[in-house]
């Protein structure tokens, strides 16, 4: 709708409608406002065409505003889901605080439900509803199945933004993405104005970019008093997070749809060390149990390690029959998503913790817990990052168990005992407390996210690590100070720090490549960069295995002919 010329408007009127108008428009709009009402008391007759200019630019706004509410889709909340009983209280919550903290058991429709709710509570018109993940598959198949529910394709009103790949529109109302997506677009949008409501689901992963966000959001809504911040989790402190965000109300949702029945089968130790079998061979010897006893229902086994997984994949497919699909965050996304794919025979899937949270498989009845994860680490000491095998968190072991009893009775076996597991910590420690900072560092001082030892982190790092990831980054050249002070919060990026933050790779790596490209070896360099920045250089494309068995025989080729 453009402007009537033969309307008479006013500032108050104009002033009136800036409250209703996009988010994102509002800034501009405003200042716009404030200076043609400082000019109209001067000139109030020269004024009038930047008045009617002004009221075009506000209509479309608003025109755009109520786009987006006519688009809204007829919002309905299964009652079988546990989420649906406090629909009302939640939506409450929702209009009356800034923040709320939700709490509730893995199946409990969280993820589904809550951007729906945010919908129903009014949000989504003004800006668009944001919902992260911490993986690229969790994300795709949650904007998928919301869409589902309102009858959509996905990439209309329900979109997603992952690294690489995105569907949707701008006038979308609910977008799914990564945490590193948002955190990216704080980079661009220091207030993040193209939503009006951002979900943290996942929280209690706490890795780095989960607590950025965190922290981040902390200080948006002290700017921002129209945002709505949710905090979700299966698994989640909620004194701690609720002592974070000002006494933020908490909602615990309790129960779940279907039991889940325990049970403790360590793997058994035998008196040869060589012929002991390890937590691999356990895991395929479970399901062969299963299909002896006649219990063809889908089977979810967590194991720590891709090369596990490619182990485990090959005994099964030996020993036992069904479709068998493995799991793990480097699978393209074309085979990650088969494990969504309704089959006729019983489905066998091999997972790292990518299927911890999130992802809802559908027909999982059995879930083998192996009880262990690649946990990351940083030795101060050595200075040196590793991704060791370790013990799971209680919470972790949860997540794992609400895998099954989605849609019936669930059995989940833990190929360790009930022993072992009871002293284990209640939650998995937060990344930030065992990283190397020096990345964390280069990270807050390129997007600005303000000065490094104040920002309010849930939990703050150690001072100690901070010192060491500041003292790694002026060895490399990365930081310039302000002034004489060593304190953390006089150093910005250098010229050489602000390229190396560019690098999607370890502080010293990038630094590597900075460094290939005044000599001129990049293309060497980059090979051992490339080394350097995975987990383990044997492990290979799950889906591309004979074209890097191509790849690497003519190095075994030229080994045995120098010999």
């Amino acid at each position: 709708m453009v402007a009537d010329l033969n309307k008479t408007f006013s500032l108050s009127s104009l002033r009136r409608d800036l409250d209703n108008v996009m988010i994102a428009d509002y800034s501009k709009l405003h200042s716009q406002w404030r200076n043609l009402s400082r000019d109209m008391k001067l000139d109030p007759s020269r004024s009038r065409d930047r008045l009617l200019f002004l009221q075009n630019k506000i209509e479309k706004s608003l025109n755009r505003v109520m786009r987006r509410t006519a688009s809204l889709p007829p919002l309905s909340f299964p009652e079988e889901l546990p989420i649906s009983e406090h629909k009302d209280r939640i939506i409450e919550s929702i209009r009356r605080n800034p923040v709320t903290i939700i709490s509730g058991e893995t199946g409990s429709g969280k993820t589904t439900q809550i951007p729906k709710m945010c919908l129903a509570a009014g949000f989504g018109r003004r800006g668009a509803v944001a919902l992260t993940q911490p993986r690229r598959i969790a994300a795709v198949s949650i904007a998928q199945r919301i869409a589902f529910e309102i009858g959509e394709v996905c990439g209309g009103r329900i979109a997603y933004k992952i690294r690489f790949e995105e569907k949707g529109s701008p006038d979308s109302l609910v977008q799914v993405m990564t945490d590193g997506i948002l955190l990216t677009e704080i980079s661009r949008d220091r207030n993040l104005l193209n939503y009006d409501t951002i979900i943290i689901d996942e929280a209690h992963e706490r890795s780095l970019n989960i607590d950025f966000l965190l922290g981040y959001l902390r200080t948006l809504i002290l700017r921002r008093k129209d945002l709505k911040v949710l905090i979700t989790s299966a698994t989640i402190d909620t004194a701690k997070f609720s002592q974070a965000f000002n006494d933020a109300p908490v909602i615990e949702i309790s129960g779940r749809i279907y039991p889940v029945e325990v049970r403790y089968q360590p793997v058994a130790s035998t008196d040869d060390e060589q012929d002991e079998p390890s937590y691999v061979q356990e895991a395929v010897a479970c399901v062969e149990r299963l299909q002896r006893e006649r219990r063809f229902e889908d089977i979810l086994i967590f194991l720590p390690r891709e090369s596990d997984i490619r182990e485990a994949c090959g005994l099964l497919e030996k020993k036992c029959s069904g479709l068998i699909l493995p799991l793990y965050a480097r699978l393209s996304n074309i085979e990650q998503r088969k494990v969504f794919s309704a089959q006729d025979c019983q489905k066998i899937i091999v997972a790292t913790n990518i299927a911890e949270t999130s992802l809802t498989i559908p027909d999982i009845k059995y879930v083998i817990d192996s009880g262990l994860a690649r946990l990351l680490e940083y030795n101060s000491r050595t200075q040196t990052t590793s991704l060791p095998v370790k013990p799971i968190s209680q919470s972790s072991a949860d997540q794992r168990k609400g895998r099954c009893g989605r849609v019936r009775d669930g059995i989940c076996i833990r190929l360790y005992s009930e022993e072992d597991f009871n002293p284990r910590v209640r939650f998995t420690r937060p990344e930030i407390l065992r990283a190397n900072l020096a990345g964390v560092i280069l990270r807050m001082l390129s997007f600005p996210l303000g000065p490094v030892a104040s920002f309010p982190f849930v939990d703050p790092p150690n001072p100690r690590s901070l010192r060491d990831g500041l003292d790694s980054l002026k060895e490399l050249g990365a930081l310039s100070r302000d002034d004489a002070s060593d304190s953390p919060d006089t150093f910005r990026l250098s010229p050489v720090g602000i390229e190396m933050a560019r690098l999607p790779v370890d502080p010293r790596v990038s630094r590597m490549l900075l460094a290939a490209r005044s000599e001129d070896c990049v293309a060497a360099v980059a090979v051992i960069a490339s080394f350097l920045s995975i987990a383990d250089p044997r492990e290979r494309p799950f889906d591309k295995l004979d074209q890097a068995s191509a790849a690497h025989a003519i190095f075994q080729y030229l080994r045995f002919s120098y010999r």
